[in-house]
């Protein structure tokens, strides 16, 4: 435990220092290329031009190192075969369309879409509004949130407790199937129950996000004028109406971005279903199968299609995301 401290403090330091040296020997040596103390106005005018890019330099060269090019290189792969080696075309992409595991995954993604980002923000806005009502809302919004600081690995062994099944007579040592039996009801083994286990499964990443919405929706609402909601109490509008009518409305753009943000994260789900079924019992999502593919079936060709295929349900509303929030910049 002390040997992993102090290997992060000085990891710290060696970056810290590292930092503080290029951005001093950068400087140092624009100076002295462009004029130095004798500079003119236009050596500092070019000086001007240059020295932000050096900055940005390393970040835009380890940008384009772990984003960029693996970008192209996965676009290449998934014209080749398992080993990368021998050119197929589009083999790759046609196998995608017929392959009932891809065709379930799809589906499974489709239900993720659907449920999560639907339920995570539609719990953080009611809570965020019901907390602002109680004197101990702020401890509440504190323990909604604090899933948010567990991994989603975290979170799957948590929930795995939580649908735990024994067999026999064992006594149920699962949340759920303790409840179930103690209502005279037989104890189920909910992960492995068709169609109705991706349920089970997105249960775990709404509890997750949804203190991340209730944050996010709990600033815009402060930001609402007490006037309005002042004047529409006046005029007789009772606290639903004042929500529909008054509150949705007016941080509607931002609950669009909580919306969307999630939305992207569902897409890229697959912690939680590894963790937790692995795929097994028509629970596969297409990151997790992209891993299957990769690790295990040991299939680059195939593993970098389905990769593509994330890669390109993603970027539209990534696209979008980031012009709603320009355009909510651009309004202030």
């Amino acid at each position: 435990m002390i040997a992993q401290i102090l290997s992060a403090a000085q990891t710290v330091i060696l970056g810290v220092a590292a930092c503080v040296i290029y951005f001093w020997g950068t400087n140092w040596v624009l100076d002295r290329l462009l004029g130095g103390a004798n500079a003119t106005p236009a050596d500092e005018s070019r000086r001007a031009a240059v020295r932000p890019w050096i900055f940005l330099a390393p970040a835009l060269f380890f940008l384009s190192l772990y984003l960029v090019y693996p970008v192209f290189a996965t676009l290449w792969l998934s014209f080749f075969d398992a080993g990368g080696t021998e050119f197929v075309g589009f083999s790759n992409f046609l196998w995608a369309l017929g392959d009932p595991n891809f065709q379930q995954s799809v589906f499974n993604n489709l239900l993720w879409l659907i449920v999560v980002p639907f339920c995570a923000t539609a719990f953080g806005l009611v809570i965020a509004v019901m907390a602002d009502k109680l004197w101990w809302g702020n401890i509440a919004k504190s323990l909604i949130f604090m899933p948010m600081a567990i991994s989603f690995i975290g979170a799957s062994v948590i929930w795995k407790f939580v649908y735990d099944y024994r067999s026999g007579d064992s006594e149920q040592i699962g949340i759920l199937n303790a409840v179930i039996q103690g209502l005279g009801f037989e104890p189920q083994v909910w992960i492995q129950i068709p169609f109705w286990n991706n349920f089970f499964l997105m249960a775990i990443l709404v509890w997750i996000q949804t203190g991340f919405a209730m944050v996010i929706l709990s600033a815009a609402l402060r930001g609402i004028p007490e006037e309005t909601l002042e004047a529409a109490r006046i005029d007789g509008a009772n606290d639903v109406q004042i929500f529909f009518n008054i509150m949705v409305p007016q941080i509607f753009p931002t609950i669009l971005v909580v919306w969307t943000t999630i939305t992207i994260l569902v897409l890229k789900v697959f912690d939680i279903v590894l963790a937790m079924t692995n795929g097994q019992w028509d629970t596969q999502v297409l990151a997790n199968l992209m891993f299957d593919w990769m690790v295990r079936g040991v299939d680059f060709g195939r593993s970098s299609t389905i990769a593509l295929v994330i890669m390109i349900a993603v970027l539209p509303i990534m696209i979008w995301n980031i012009r709603q929030a320009n355009q909510e910049e651009g309004t202030r």
